[in-house]
């Protein structure tokens, strides 16, 4: 069953606001700022640079992940070993508070001029879920290739790859963030930053709730999410 929250933080999603969402004690113990990549713009880029403090990146489920051939980047790290030797030494195979990383590439859209700006921002993630939009109704092949067209590598923007079933194996931002999308209805991208404190720590869970109060957030514990995806995601 979905609580009040959950819902409430769908409806806000399918409007464009953003809602937090903390994973749980015990993990990583950090709140993140989570909004559709569909209706990412400048003023929400803004809102999570300086709100949020934390690295903004985008979420790609599974299907756009096949879709658009999408690695985790510790598979193109320890691909190049041969050549790089010292790469085979930088897998993240002792992460404290899970697995397997979720990150994957980084990608600025060839619009862009340096990548970095919160208008060049927007207009990566903007596009990326537009493409991704089509992308999982298209013919094969046709995404990889307007993905290059569109795309550059490395770039400002870093994509995070959810992992193969959803909030089963993994229970971090990247799934839960895409999970709530994904419930909304909308394009299974998500685009999400960690809320930093002024003390060289994460925001307390505690004063999240307050920003959150304060500026009329959602605010979501990540089992809140896992409970209404055992619905969802067995229909």
């Amino acid at each position: 069953m979905a609580s009040t929250a959950v819902l409430e933080a769908i409806q806000e999603l399918v409007q464009g606001r953003i809602v937090l969402v903390y994973d749980a004690d015990g993990r990583e113990e950090e709140t993140d700022m989570v909004v559709a990549s569909e209706h990412v713009n400048p003023a929400v880029i803004r809102t999570l640079r300086k709100d949020g403090g934390g690295l903004i990146c985008t979420t790609a489920d599974t299907q756009i992940q096949k879709a658009l051939g999408l690695p985790f980047l510790s598979e193109l790290f320890l691909g190049m070993a041969e050549h790089y030797p010292v790469m085979r030494n930088l897998i993240p195979n002792d992460i404290p508070y899970d697995v397997k990383s979720a990150f994957g590439i980084t990608i600025n859209h060839r619009k862009t001029f340096t990548g970095i700006t919160d208008n060049d921002r927007a207009m990566t993630v903007k596009e990326f879920a537009e493409l991704s939009r089509r992308a999982l109704t298209s013919e094969d092949g046709w995404a990889k290739k307007e993905f290059g067209r569109s795309f550059r590598a490395p770039g400002h923007i870093h994509l995070l790859n959810t992992s193969e079933r959803i909030l089963e194996t993994r229970f971090g931002h990247t799934e839960l963030a895409t999970a709530l999308v994904l419930m909304a209805g909308l394009v299974p991208s998500a685009t999400v930053c960690e809320m930093m404190g002024d003390d060289g720590r994460a925001l307390s869970k505690q004063k999240a709730k307050v920003y959150a109060k304060r500026h009329q957030h959602v605010f979501l514990e990540g089992a809140e999410v896992v409970e209404a995806w055992k619905t969802f995601g067995n229909r």
